[in-house]
């Protein structure tokens, strides 16, 4: 019987321990990066889906400011969103349109001193019904 001569099989060899070390932190640091941010931007979502679910709202153009931030505080407190702080959104009344103003940012500390800062900023024109 003949052994195989194959000259590439006998320098084919899998990853290294060094590589195998390195593709783990960088896939552990970015799993970590997505714990940390994903929240926020899962936050954001349900901030936009509340505040656009308010146009064609009965009565939203009689609203003042006043009874519109009551009206978002209720929506936003429903669904467990309670970061936001009044001074982040702005109401302004021009005749029956009400315009919503968001500004935003959220901070995570990835590690010690290191942090991450995601800004959001979303503007909503509505009319009600």
């Amino acid at each position: 019987m003949t052994k195989n001569n194959l000259p590439a099989m006998g320098r084919q060899s899998g990853a290294s321990a060094l590589v195998v070390l390195i593709m783990v932190l960088f896939f552990g640091s970015l799993l970590a990066l997505v714990i940390k941010v994903g929240p926020a931007y899962m936050d954001d979502l349900t901030i936009q889906e509340a505040l656009e679910s308010l146009d064609g709202t009965e009565g939203l153009s009689q609203m003042g400011p006043a009874q519109l931030r009551r009206l978002i505080n209720k929506r936003l407190s429903i669904n467990n969103i309670r970061d936001l702080e009044a001074r982040d959104i702005t109401i302004e009344k021009d005749g029956e349109l009400a315009v919503i103003n968001v500004n935003y940012e959220v901070r995570n500390t990835i590690f010690r001193n290191a942090d991450i800062v995601v800004h959001f900023q979303h503007k909503y024109e509505m009319k009600g019904k």
